[in-house]
């Protein structure tokens, strides 16, 4: 009896667990391949948030704790002696909370009595934030709700701090 050699082919990546990535999780990606004689080596391709492709070596790769940044196009190459095989590319999309939330003012420096401002909420989130809401701090209940909140014709009442809070399914 005698086996016929064959350069790896069927070459696959897979992600454990599978389903949504979650910052902060672990994530595990295992490259195999169907080859005769065995893979000598596996070596990773990825290109993190459009930069260029680096490598790293081994059948599987892990995310202790993954993030956002891990984000981006990983692919595997399965190589013996016969050559080299290449799975498809798979897209990581790592999920978050609100991060980095910040508020513009505009227009910006004095505000004047009669005058009219309108603050801006900025947040970083995948996915991206479905819920602003306004609040003026010593007051509970919400100002307003939307990334934008207009004060029109200032008066000494709307002296104080403002803050939003941003919320996706990943948090708040």
């Amino acid at each position: 009896m005698y086996s016929i050699s064959n350069k790896p082919k069927s070459t696959s990546v897979s992600v454990s667990p599978s389903g949504e990535i979650v910052e902060g999780s672990s994530v595990t990606l295992t490259c195999s391949s169907d080859a005769n004689p065995p893979v000598q080596s596996y070596i990773w391709w990825f290109k993190k948030n459009g930069g260029d492709y680096q490598s790293m070596t081994g059948p599987q790769h892990v995310f202790n704790q993954i993030q956002s940044s891990d984000s981006g196009e990983y692919y595997c190459e399965a190589q013996n002696e016969m050559g080299t095989d290449r799975s498809r590319t798979i897209n990581m999309d790592v999920k978050y909370g609100p991060k980095s939330t910040s508020v513009s003012v505009s227009p910006s420096g004095e505000i004047v009595e009669g005058s009219s401002v309108t603050l801006t909420c900025i947040s970083d989130a995948n996915p991206p934030v479905d819920k602003y809401t306004w609040y003026k701090k010593n007051v509970t209940s919400p100002k307003a709700s939307g990334q934008s909140y207009s004060i029109t014709n200032i008066s000494s009442e709307d002296r104080g701090e403002y803050y939003c809070e941003a919320q996706n399914g990943r948090g708040s």
